[in-house]
């Protein structure tokens, strides 16, 4: 399998504590992996040197076909090449209505006055619906975005940043504070969402982890512990030992 996403080595201490450990991940082109381990086990800080937020000391981030380092670019450079990042608490525009909010996100319409000036077209319009059904916010285009429960405002931002058409995306914990029918929902955007494009989703919650259904990395100290599938790396001695047995 070519790698989409290579992390080679790569290490960041922050005033002498060592966050990330000489770390290797990689990630294909259209795979869903989740990322599970301890708190400080370096889940975002793995998060934020991908995303150009935190530069390391040292290793490589390659990326794509060209095997382009992205060590060096900022995050604004790195949004444009297509790595889109879902923080934990949904930040949507809560004043407008879900419509504009997908619009705002659409690729080339980045600002707030393109969306003040729009002339409706009928790209724009379809591509703003497939978003919405996808996250399954059809019904609720013209609702205002502050109007919504707190599982629709977490769609609404995963259809924000579907909407620039990443080839990866990371999202963090997803399913924090989910109804069980939202959570149930939510697993299955991700898992259609990775049928063409990378998906790294970080999670506590194992059950939800177990849904997706995919291949699992245990990070514990700033280094991988443990990879395969879910059974495989929570029968892990040692997984048991640093995480599910606390």
């Amino acid at each position: 399998m070519t790698s989409l996403l290579e992390v080679s080595g790569v290490s960041v201490s922050f005033d002498g504590f060592k966050a990330i450990n000489n770390l290797s991940f990689a990630i294909g082109g259209a795979e869903l992996r989740a990322v599970i381990g301890p708190n400080g086990a370096g889940k975002t800080t793995f998060m934020d040197i991908v995303t150009g937020k935190t530069r390391p000391d040292c290793g490589r981030v390659i990326w794509g076909n060209m095997s382009q380092n992205l060590i060096g670019m900022d995050e604004a450079q790195i949004a444009q090449i297509g790595i889109g990042r879902k923080f934990q608490k949904p930040t949507v525009f809560e004043d407008q209505t879900v419509f504009e909010n997908l619009l705002l996100a659409l690729k080339n319409k980045r600002n707030v006055w393109s969306v003040l000036t729009y002339r409706r077209n009928a790209w724009d319009v379809s591509k703003v619906s497939e978003l919405a059904e996808e996250i399954g916010l059809l019904d609720a285009l013209d609702r205002m975005s502050g109007e919504l429960s707190h599982g629709q405002k977490q769609w609404l931002e995963i259809g924000m940043l579907l909407a620039q058409d990443p080839q990866l995306l990371l999202v963090d914990e997803p399913a924090a504070g989910m109804t069980p029918d939202e959570r149930e929902k939510t697993t299955d955007i991700l898992v259609r969402a990775a049928q063409t494009r990378a998906v790294v989703v970080v999670e506590h919650d194992m059950e939800f982890v177990r849904r997706l259904n995919c291949r699992v990395t245990v990070l514990h100290e700033g280094s991988v512990l443990a990879e395969g599938t879910l059974d495989h790396v929570t029968s892990n001695p040692e997984v048991i030992e640093v995480y599910l047995g606390r």
